[in-house]
């Protein structure tokens, strides 16, 4: 352990054997402590490590952040002795220089500050959690709070800039004031200036050297009562002295990214003080974020290093560098990349970057200052947002108005029902309601945080939500509690049905759901021999055929119309005495179902009008073959799915599957009262004579549909809840009804009201939606089954998605027809010119020349002057 590698920190050195290798690592820094605290996680991680074949030199210097000449040449220097990596500096004036640098000698570049304008770049990672990100915790605490209204207090454009997201984000009226130094060489000056404006809501952000005299100085200024609420961002409120504003009743919450009181942060602390090269490093309570970032950024930096050497037999060479020269050292962009593909358990929590190299995935402790110090009320993260967990007398926070809840005392039942209400999986003896977790569990509690009642947990050993017994006259499981006084409050999988609304009151449900079926995944579909027509439905392949006759029907009109295409025979012969036609029934038919399989033919169209329906025909069997191809491939390639049934009349239909309900339960009962619904009687029928097929719980419903062929009816919720634990189960056809789960309670109770409107505002909220995701998603054992869907089932082609290319097909065909009819006619006026002869005579010889279809041969008239 980190720990006990610490105690050899005074039997440093370095390691012997020829398999050790010194590799140089260089520290930027403005101040000695973290000089010191640079050196103190160098030799921490190097005892950690003290059997491994790396070790780190540390080589560091003071640097003026102002002054970047000088900055400039103590990165160079260090550049010339061979480190494979700079830490710092921590600072947004040199920073950026410097980044310059080693992104073109490709030397890593590790920083543990809060930078403000924090971008991507080649070699550069910064191990504090990223701007946007603790911007977003700041802004979820302030609407948590539900402040109208705040006073954003600064000591410098640094941090000013810091809090440049969170005011960009805000939708609450932010107010910006500075704090300046008066003349006495205080800030009371610009806090009593703060406290004429009125506001009692405050973010404080400004250097923790200065944080405690300023608390100090709002006190005294009357800005510490129990009408102020501050919230501070930065990481280190555990460092100060907060006895003085324990009982000044204000409201103080901050932040931090690590356990002081952890076991391994108070060895370490303790360790400290007893070697003099560490003197001035705070330690226990003052051990700062800077210094425990540091310490995993050159865990991190060890650890790629020792994993490529180890795992990827990659030589770490350490290089002389020059910054008027071009070269640069060939394993950085390879250290860096393995750094940020990395994930260590380190003193600030996981640390672990994200696809663009920042670290946004990492948990912060929400703390809270009560009359015994400073109290953890909750956690924030990235992906589960704020969560808490503040015991009630620290509800300072009024967050629902007019509640008449507070510090009640309620004792809620609830079954032991996955993922409603489950014990703990724990090795260690709990007691009270630490003994269970769910999703309704968390419900329960987030109702007690919004109202400030308590309450206290107890079990339905009967595991049943409540039925009526009509020989005895009473209701059993949840409701009989109810009933009965056992409990105050009812929560679970429990319906809501007019039978029971009509002895016991209920809230506005949490839940919406309905019942459905659960089945076996449906199994592929064996490939048919006749697989090849699949692509189109019958109606396409129909009027595909139904096309092809009527298009060479058309170019054989059109051949013979269009007097281009009567040819002579007799190429050598200047005046034939008859000319022939290729367009003939035949020689049509040919040339369609030559263009439609892509072959082509010897047959070329000449006439206007034949090219333009031969064009239009080729248009035409370009994206139907296209079409045909990539839905063919679909087809090839994509499983088709099948069931045996798809809803539940035809399940009820069938005989060789049997199915079944949980006994007594809301579900069966759907079915038992159902009327003139045929379906649902006949899904009764069954089910009441083979009553061996009925369940006692919905567990053992899902085993048998597993290992049998078996139905399961059982809500559309908890459906989803097993599908996301067995993967070779599915839910079959929509949810039959429409109904929900609620909060059962006695009749007229009082406090009905604001437990639905405390329902209603966590589900706006999104609360009950992430409740759920991560009951159903991500606890007890959950294995995205749902995650994996399954391939879309390839369809036929109907006529909807191809109608368009029919119909541009019959449109060129006409417009061929037209045109052809235009040829004739010009055709025929040319020629009546020549010979003085009548054209419409002419026009109907030729018309009835054009309707005698068996002569495929037209004599040549001769021209007569």
């Amino acid at each position: 352990m980190l720990l006990l590698l610490f105690f050899y920190f005074t039997s440093f050195h370095t390691p012997t054997g020829s398999q050790t290798q010194n590799l140089r690592i260089g520290g930027l820094f403005q101040h000695e402590t973290e000089q010191k605290a640079f050196h103190l996680a160098t030799d921490l991680i190097n005892a950690k490590y003290k059997d491994s074949s790396i070790r780190l030199i540390p080589d560091s210097h003071l640097i003026d952040n102002y002054n970047a000449y000088t900055t400039y040449l103590t990165t160079c220097e260090l550049l010339q002795k061979g480190v494979i990596a700079i830490f710092g500096p921590s600072s947004i004036h040199s920073s950026p220089a410097i980044q310059t640098i080693l992104d073109r000698k490709e030397i890593p570049h590790v920083e543990t500050y809060f930078d403000r304008k924090l971008s991507r770049h080649d070699c550069l990672l910064n191990l504090h959690p990223h701007p946007s990100v603790m911007s977003q915790a700041y802004l979820e605490i302030v609407n948590k709070w539900g402040w109208r209204s705040l006073v954003v207090i600064y000591d410098s454009e640094e941090s000013l800039a810091k809090l440049g997201l969170f005011a960009a984000s805000c939708k609450q009226r932010v107010t910006l004031s500075r704090l300046e130094l008066d003349m006495y060489d205080t800030f009371r000056t610009s806090l009593t200036s703060i406290k004429k404006t009125g506001e009692t809501n405050f973010i404080l952000e400004c250097s923790v050297d200065i944080l405690e005299a300023v608390l100090k100085q709002a006190q005294q200024v009357g800005m510490m009562t129990e009408r102020h609420s501050y919230i501070i961002t930065k990481l280190d409120l555990q460092t100060i002295d907060l006895a003085p504003f324990q009982y000044s009743e204000a409201n103080i919450t901050g932040f931090r990214i690590f356990n002081p009181e952890n076991a391994e942060i108070m060895s370490l602390a303790d360790q400290i003080y007893t070697q003099e090269k560490y003197k001035g490093i705070p330690s226990g309570w003052l051990l700062r974020h800077q210094t425990a970032l540091l310490i995993d950024s050159v865990d991190l930096l060890h650890q790629a290093v020792l994993d490529l050497t180890l795992s990827e037999q990659v030589v770490i060479q350490s290089q002389t560098l020059y910054c008027n020269t071009s070269n640069n050292w060939d394993s950085g962009h390879t250290i860096v990349n393995y750094m940020k593909g990395q994930t260590i358990k380190g003193l600030t929590g996981v640390v672990h970057f994200d696809n663009e190299g920042f670290r946004r995935d990492f948990t912060l402790d929400i703390l809270e200052l009560s009359l015994g110090g400073l109290l953890r009320i909750g956690a924030w993260s990235f992906f589960s947002g704020l969560s808490l967990n503040r015991p009630p007398n620290l509800s300072k926070v009024k967050i629902v108005d007019d509640a008449n809840l507070v510090n009640k005392t309620f004792t809620v039942i609830t079954c032991l029902t996955t993922p409603y209400g489950m014990l703990k999986e724990t090795t260690q003896q709990l007691f009270g309601n630490d003994r269970f977790e769910g999703f309704g569990i968390d419900l329960m509690d987030e109702l007690s945080k919004m109202l400030g009642f308590n309450y206290t947990i107890i079990i339905q050993e009967d595991g049943y939500n409540g039925n009526y017994n009509q020989t005895t006259g009473e209701w059993n499981g949840l409701i009989g509690a109810i009933l009965s006084g056992k409990a105050d409050l009812a929560i679970a999988d429990l319906t809501v049905t007019a039978e029971r609304e009509a002895v016991v009151d209920f809230t506005l449900q949490f839940m919406n759901l309905g019942i459905s079926i659960l089945y076996k995944k449906p199994k592929p579909v064996p490939p048919s021999l006749f697989m090849f027509v699949s692509p189109f439905s019958y109606t396409v392949w129909i009027l595909l055929v139904v096309t092809y006759f009527l298009v060479s029907m058309c170019f054989f009109v059109m051949g013979r119309l269009s007097p281009s295409e009567w040819t002579n025979p007799f190429p050598c012969v200047e005046e034939p005495e008859y000319l022939i036609n290729q367009f003939s029934i035949r020689n049509s038919l040919w040339f369609t179902i030559g263009s439609l399989m892509q072959q082509g033919t010897e047959l070329a169209p000449i006439g206007i009008s034949t090219r333009t329906g031969a064009g239009v025909w080729w248009f035409f069997t370009l994206i139907m073959v296209s079409s045909y191809t990539a839905n063919l491939a679909a087809f090839l390639t994509v499983e088709t799915l099948v069931t045996p049934f798809s809803n539940v009349k035809e399940l009820s239909e069938q005989t060789e599957i049997k199915y079944g309900a949980k006994r007594g339960g809301a579900t069966a009962n759907f079915f038992k009262n159902a009327g003139n619904d045929s379906v649902r009687s006949r899904i009764w029928h069954f089910m009441a004579t083979h009553d061996e097929e009925m369940t006692e719980s919905n567990d053992e419903g899902v085993e048998r549909t597993e290992e049998k062929h078996y139905a399961f009816f059982m809500e559309s919720t908890t459906i989803e809840y097993v599908i996301e634990r067995h993967c070779s189960l599915a839910s079959v056809g929509a949810p039959l009804d429409d109904k929900g789960y609620a909060i059962a309670m006695k009749k007229n109770s009082s406090y009905r009201n604001d437990l639905s409107a405390a329902i209603l505002r966590l589900q706006e909220t999104g609360k009950i939606a992430q409740l759920k995701e991560k009951w159903w998603k991500e606890k007890r054992g959950a294995s995205n089954c749902g995650a994996q869907k399954s391939e879309s089932a390839a369809t036929p082609l109907n006529l909807q998605n191809v109608g368009g290319v029919f119909l541009v097909l019959f449109l060129g065909t006409g417009l061929g027809f037209c045109i052809s009819f235009v040829e004739l006619a010009l055709r025929v006026y040319s020629t009546t010119k020549k010979t003085d002869q009548q054209f419409r005579k002419e026009l109907i010889e030729e018309i009835k020349f054009f309707i005698r279809f068996k002569k495929n041969v037209k004599s040549v008239k001769p021209e007569t002057h």
